[in-house]
């Protein structure tokens, strides 16, 4: 690779399921714990909304815009390899994967301290999250909870629709079924109350989404989570705006490592924000 570089030499195109493997090395490397199975989840939603940039042939720059029907789009996976950095490969290859939103509302969950950084690209703070870390303490769940079966797809489909700005069936389809993830249902009197999933990740088990009725029904969900990872430890990203979420985790014995700043380019539908417990990802929202 010659010594002196310039945003020219940058080649961006999309990327495969394949070469996408590279940029979730440099997520972890990042600190970011990325689950072991999530790739297929991801490229399942929008597999067109990867984007890699290479110098000479070799992976530079990366960014994720994974489009949600025709309203509304996440950004995430915003890396640059540490020696490339400073060169203005990063808001070439930001420019370009924005491109692929269309007039699209485009949410991301990115570090606090970039925030100004995204407020100049018209991005505009909606809430701030903490990922909570640490073996979670907490009493075995109840009777309530259990597995989800394959025929209640459906209804999860339509639970986690009221919670976050855009339907996303083919997302969490997969993220749902995903064989190494878990997934648990509370049901109250016959009604549905509240899921979460908990997946391996590289480091313990990520908990996400977390979506819930209320906070008992989170806490029953979390203590299944905690169950299925066999005393391994848990993260689980959780908005602050959210005080009863804050105090679950910190009653289990979680503690928190480090904010993200939600943040979008305009309004988003409503949505049942208070049955948030536990953000699904930062990379795909």
């Amino acid at each position: 690779m010659p010594t002196a570089v310039h945003p020219a030499d940058l080649v961006i195109t999309r990327a495969t399921p394949d070469e996408w493997d590279t940029v979730v090395e440099w997520a972890a490397a990042e600190g970011w714990n990325p689950g072991e199975a999530d790739r297929g989840a991801f490229f399942a939603q929008d597999p067109h909304g990867f984007f890699l940039g290479r110098v000479d042939g070799e992976p530079a720059t990366a960014i994720s815009v994974v489009n949600y029907g025709d309203t509304y789009a996440f950004l995430g996976f915003y890396l640059v390899r540490p020696d490339l950095r400073g060169r203005g490969f990063g808001i070439a290859t930001w420019r370009k994967g924005l491109t692929h939103a269309g007039a699209r509302v485009v949410g991301l969950d990115g570090v606090v301290d970039q925030q100004n950084n995204y407020r100049r690209s018209g991005f505009e703070l909606a809430y701030r999250s903490a990922r909570f870390g640490g073996v979670a303490t907490l009493p075995a769940p109840d009777g309530t909870v259990r597995v989800l079966l394959p025929d209640e797809v459906g209804d999860v489909l339509a639970y986690d629709a009221r919670c976050v700005p855009a339907a996303r069936p083919m997302f969490l389809t997969r993220w749902l079924t995903e064989p190494t993830h878990r997934t648990f249902l509370r049901i109250v009197d016959a009604t549905l109350t509240g899921f979460c999933t908990v997946r391996p990740a590289r480091d313990g088990w990520r908990v996400g989404p977390l979506f819930a009725d209320t906070v008992d029904d989170a806490r029953q969900l979390l203590a299944a989570c905690a169950r299925a990872s066999d005393g391994a430890s848990l993260a689980v990203d959780v908005p602050l705006g959210n005080e009863p979420a804050v105090l679950l985790a910190e009653t289990a014995g979680l503690t928190p490592t480090f904010e993200t700043a939600r943040m979008y380019t305009g309004g988003v539908r409503n949505h049942l924000q208070d049955r948030v417990f536990g953000v699904t990802s930062l990379e795909l929202g």
